[in-house]
């Protein structure tokens, strides 16, 4: 992270925001993050089943829609491409869809890009885009797991004397990155009910991630179809420093290993919802609902079926980490967004079932 030293030293220090940007940006670029020989695990790594469930979601909203010949899978962040794989292959279950569908991954990285290609080899239509907007016109099905909480964030700490923003410096001498605060211009970046809070009080903003649920919105709008949003987070604003890292499975000090080890901050679904103009925005639910609701406990039950006495224990453990609420259940929300005017209603947002781990 050279580079980044070099500009603190010649400038001072930097936000939190433009931290996180520069550490994620070089540590993505390396494609070492994701599996069990990475730094963390996403949910389409722990089974198949998350795919499936997802599939079967869009699937159903592509057919509400009446079933559009020209559909445009979306995947934002798309890790090393399981899940769009896990996708593509159930909708062979819709052959009309699947002829229909072209894929196309949002991925700036090279390293993963070489990843998702050879995941994906045995479909042809796949494309990479560097944003979002250079994604074609078209009936747009998208899916962006665990993507929002890698966006930079802004945070503002409560002070003795008023707010600040926190920023990072960098001690040439220890050699070592510190947190420090910068001066706060506009107090209307905090809102009104969190201005009187307490010393040592921290709020969180992300620019990044409303930016891109505007540009996501608006081409629901205009294209028509279904997003899905999966991360963990809170449902709505809330105060606390949630900026973490992991490195090998465990949680780490932030500001080691800089650039070497995952950086990522909680989502704040309502203000997602809130940049979803005048698209129709559908929860956020817990994933233990979603996927509930979906049927991912009758699937398991399925596959367990027709598996040997391991496979058996490993689908009971993937559908435990999925959908239980001390692990992945209840922290993971999912939010849908669809046309303000438009006819879908997009399964798993409604009553849900108990089919899924308690």
């Amino acid at each position: 992270m050279e580079s980044l030293v070099a500009r603190i030293a010649a400038t001072g220090p930097v936000s939190v925001a433009d931290f996180m940007d520069a550490a994620c940006s070089h540590y993505y670029a390396q494609g070492t993050a994701f599996g069990t020989q990475g730094d963390f695990t996403t949910a389409p790594e722990i089974s198949q089943m998350f795919g499936e469930m997802i599939a079967a979601c869009l699937a159903d909203a592509w057919m509400q829609a009446g079933k559009p010949e020209k559909v445009q899978l979306i995947e934002l962040g798309p890790g090393r491409g399981t899940l769009a794989a896990d996708v593509m292959r159930t909708f062979a279950v819709w052959p009309d869809l699947a002829k229909a569908a072209s894929l196309h991954l949002v991925e700036t990285s090279p390293a993963l890009r070489d990843q998702q290609a050879k995941t994906l080899e045995k479909y042809p239509d796949v494309h990479w885009h560097e944003r979002l907007e250079d994604v074609p016109e078209g009936f747009t099905l998208l899916m962006a797991n665990e993507f929002f909480d890698a966006l930079p964030i802004r945070q503002f700490e409560k002070l003795a004397d008023g707010w600040a923003e926190k920023a990072v410096g960098f001690d040439a001498e220890k050699d070592a990155f510190f947190f420090t605060t910068l001066p706060l211009e506009d107090i209307a970046a905090i809102p009104p009910d969190f201005q009187d809070s307490a010393p040592g009080s921290v709020f969180e903003t992300g620019p990044a991630s409303l930016a891109v649920m505007e540009t996501l919105a608006a081409r629901i709008e205009e294209q028509d179809g279904l997003a899905l949003v999966f991360d963990y987070g809170h449902a709505g604003p809330a105060l606390g420093d949630t900026l973490q890292s992991l490195r090998r499975h465990e949680y780490t000090k932030v500001l080691e290993n800089v650039g070497e080890q995952d950086v990522t901050a909680h989502v704040d679904f309502s203000a997602l919802g809130a940049a979803a103009g005048n698209a129709l925005v559908h929860g956020p639910v817990t994933q233990h609902d979603f996927l509930g609701a979906l049927g991912i406990a009758q699937r398991a039950q399925a596959l367990a079926a027709k598996a040997s006495p391991k496979q058996r224990m490993d689908i009971e453990r993937a559908l435990y980490r999925l959908t239980a609420p001390s692990e992945m259940g209840h922290l993971f929300k999912v939010l849908g967004l669809t046309r303000g005017q438009g006819r879908i209603r997009p399964a798993g947002f409604d009553a849900t079932t108990d089919g899924s781990a308690r």
